[in-house]
């Protein structure tokens, strides 16, 4: 894989991104399966098995976790079109533009792209 010579400014903006977009997720966890209050059901017996899906009520996101979510979902576009459109992505062409972005993605795992 052949290496790249990012800027620190794109590095960071990735890494942000990568932290927020963990951050949003790690969030969603622990919000209710529907954003909007509905009510619980349970499928009908599965063949060959007794297995039945169940949700419970959903009672819907209150106005703080709608607005936390939102709050992320700006940010994320926010770093996004950063990483998108920043200047060093016009020095590559063609597949090294493709493989460079695919390198950045991965920068700063633990293990590397490799993994």
């Amino acid at each position: 894989m052949p290496a790249f010579d990012f800027p620190q400014d794109l590095l960071d903006a990735q890494a942000a991104l990568d932290e927020v977009q963990a951050e949003r997720d790690q969030f969603a966890q622990l919000l209710p399966w529907s954003a909007e209050p509905m009510p619980g059901w349970t499928t009908d017996k599965q063949l060959h098995s007794d297995y039945r899906h169940e949700k419970p009520d959903s009672p819907g996101y209150t106005p703080e976790e709608a607005e936390r979510l939102a709050g992320y979902r700006a940010r994320i576009l926010e770093l996004t079109t950063q990483v998108l459109t920043h200047p060093y992505w016009a020095t590559l062409s063609g597949p090294d533009r493709v493989t460079a972005r695919t390198v950045l993605k991965h920068v700063h795992d633990a293990a590397g792209p490799e993994a």
